[in-house]
């Protein structure tokens, strides 16, 4: 097998690759999607609700608050609207990044609005709705409380009305206070304060004021009706997440749907239920240890429930005394930097993985943070690719350039290839060895041409995961008609780039960035030794349109990079053929003749 044979297949393998990368990442979950929102809007017809003990351990306990779970019987499913209207039972939320409201009736943070993402990328989008309440038609909510092996003591519960004995609004600085009396000795009291991001502190105690002492629980429970509907793929983990002691476990919304119950403890830890973007999050006392149950379940014609909870171990509370725990909420976008600071001053354990980084996460990290500091710099999170882009090309720079160097001599022996494979036509042996013998002789590796290609597979995929999971892609603007790093070029030859108002399929949908990327590949492929084959050079010939219809639907900051990573190429690999004395004529390369005089 010759060097071109062999290039060959290694890059029709790499065109496979892509392709079937490109078809399980982008055009399944496109069917997914789709299906996933018809079963969706069908579930909300049903417009039903009810609610369950939670489980601790897998078993109902006594003296648990109810809270929802499955479906009973069927009510009204109102609008957000209508059932935050009534605001004597509410405590307002507002902060630089959140507003929303505290229900007291259950004490729940179920009113979550994150004030500086969009739903969408038009400005006057409104704000993303994140928590929201019980009875709406995708109720999502964090819940606290206590929990007693003794069924006489009477414990808060999701209908009762706590009372507010301080703090008007819940802002930064200026916590919120409530409480409740169960009527038989006991005062339970729920401190909540919230800082200028995402994190709530809620601090509980309880005051026994009765004859004899008891035994009590704290818990902390997530609970949402409904995963989200959502471009949800392998590259992005979606469900629930939680580390206990050092381990990190993951299960996804689609394990969990199937009355599933995974059972977990440790010392220290934290457990979550996260989406591509946004995550709520528990994080115990890490004073005492806990136990944690992922539940999930899809009844028959109702809607799916998901929860994750955690249960301290028991205290007893002797009479006349009072005991207190403090436990953390993260309610609010997955954002790299902030949750990196979180992880290292309150000292929570792997809390950086609230985030999937991924199996290239040695690349994928460096590569964000990288993004992230030009950012700061220049403003732009699309000058910072390009920018990175050319900071990798420069570590890679040696290996490129013994690559290109090698194939500018590969280019430059051509006559004496040729000669040799019309000589030895018949002889194949005979051929390859003549071959060899050339290629030892000038010192040339004739698959160095495919290092630059492998090495750029990893980075690929490392960037195409910053870009799809972190939040500080999305709606990430670059210039002109790019507002949104994260998602495709909206742009189309095919309308005549909108020229022409029609709707396209989105196999259509072949941006200005992704025609940009497929010329700067042609002659980036035309600067190589070119194939003997004439089969082989017509597949070379059509891989760059290929690899432009592939690349279309993928994120428009990935496409960006790859051709300007092309035009790097293309640059340096001229710059070395010239300087090792190959003519290169581009136009004559990509198959213009010049004109006889």
């Amino acid at each position: 097998m010759d060097e071109n044979n062999k290039n060959f297949i290694v890059a029709l393998v790499l065109s496979v690759l892509v392709f079937l990368v490109w078809n399980y990442f982008y055009i399944v979950p496109k069917q997914e999607k789709l299906k996933e929102r018809q079963q969706a809007e069908a579930l909300l017809k049903k417009q039903s609700q009810g609610a369950n003990p939670p489980k601790v351990d897998g078993k109902i306990q006594a003296g648990t608050p109810i809270t929802p779970g499955v479906v009973q019987a069927p009510v009204r499913v109102k609008s957000r609207g209508d059932i935050l209207s009534d605001t004597s039972k509410r405590v307002a939320i507002d902060t630089p990044a959140i507003s929303g409201s505290i229900n007291l009736v259950g004490g729940r943070v179920d009113d979550v609005l994150l004030k500086n993402f969009r739903q969408k990328v038009d400005k006057n989008s409104p704000p993303v709705e994140f928590f929201s309440p019980e009875g709406t038609k995708h109720p999502y909510f964090a819940d606290f409380g206590w929990v007693s092996s003794d069924s006489s003591v009477v414990a808060p519960k999701n209908d009762t009305l706590w009372t507010k004995v301080s703090g008007d609004r819940l802002s930064v600085g200026s916590p919120v206070k409530l409480q409740f009396d169960n009527g038989k000795g006991l005062l339970f009291e729920r401190e909540i304060s919230i800082d200028e991001r995402f994190m709530f502190t809620i601090t509980q105690r309880v005051m026994n004021k009765g004859s004899k002492a008891l035994d009590l629980s704290p818990y902390g429970l997530i609970y949402r009706r409904n995963k989200p509907i959502s471009e949800s793929i392998f590259i992005s983990h979606e469900g629930v997440v939680g580390v206990f002691n050092d381990e990190l476990i993951e299960t996804t919304y689609s394990d969990l749907a199937d009355d599933r119950l995974e059972k977990h403890s440790g010392k220290t830890g934290w457990v979550a239920l996260t989406d591509k973007y946004w995550a709520a999050a528990l994080i115990p006392d890490e004073r005492h240890k806990f136990s944690s149950n992922f539940l999930g379940n899809a009844p028959e014609g109702s809607d799916d429930n998901y929860t994750v909870n955690y249960l301290l171990a028991g205290q007893i509370i002797e009479p006349g005394k009072t005991i207190e725990v403090t436990n953390r909420l993260y309610a609010g976008a997955k954002q790299g930097e902030l949750i990196e600071t979180y992880a290292e001053t309150l000292k929570i354990n792997k809390f950086t993985n609230l985030i999937d980084w991924g199996w290239f996460h040695f690349i994928t990290k460096p590569m964000f943070k990288s993004l992230v500091y030009f950012n700061h710099l220049v403003g732009n999170f699309g000058l910072s690719i390009l920018i990175v882009t050319v900071i990798i090309k420069l570590l890679l720079f040696p290996l490129a350039n013994k690559s290109y160097k090698s194939m500018a001599y590969m280019k430059k022996m051509q006559p004496e290839m040729e000669k040799i494979r019309t000589r030895y036509k018949d002889d194949k042996m005979k051929q390859q060895q003549e071959l060899m013998e050339l290629y030892k002789k000038n010192k040339i590796n004739p698959l160095s041409g495919c290092w630059p290609v492998l090495i750029q597979i990893p980075i690929f995929f490392a960037l195409y995961k910053v870009l799809y999971v972190t939040i500080e892609m999305r709606h990430a603007p670059f210039v002109g008609w790019i507002q949104d790093l994260s998602a495709p070029d909206p742009t189309s030859l095919f309308n005549l780039f909108g020229l022409i108002p029609i709707d396209l399929p989105q196999f259509l949908m072949i941006g200005i960035w992704p025609l940009i990327m497929g010329i700067t590949m042609f002659i980036q492929m035309k600067l190589n030794p070119a194939p003997t084959d004439a089969v082989q050079a017509q597949i070379f010939t059509y891989m760059p349109i290929i690899f432009t219809f592939i690349l279309a639907g993928f994120s428009s900051g990935l496409v960006i990079y790859w051709a300007w990573n092309n035009t790097l190429s293309v640059i340096q690999q001229y710059y070395i053929m010239r300087r090792h004395g190959v003519e290169v004529n581009l136009l004559e390369n990509m198959g213009f003749k010049k004109k006889s005089t």
